[in-house]
């Protein structure tokens, strides 16, 4: 038997809203990849890492 993952927001590993925490155990990469990336995308303006982050936190159901 194999088990399906599914992509979730963390309720264990998160700061704010788990995106990060379950992009990065859905992956099975240290979420702190994740928030650094979430950060860089801030840096020009902060529209495009703020968007994102908004849009996988509406599309990305809960844990």
């Amino acid at each position: 038997m194999s088990t399906i993952k599914t992509l979730r927001r963390s309720k264990r590993n998160r700061i704010f809203a788990g995106v990060c925490g379950g992009i990065g155990e859905f992956l099975g990469i240290s979420a702190f990849w994740f928030r650094l990336a979430f950060l860089i995308a801030l840096i020009p303006g902060g529209v495009p890492g703020l968007l994102l982050y908004l849009l996988a936190w509406i599309v990305i159901p809960s844990e």
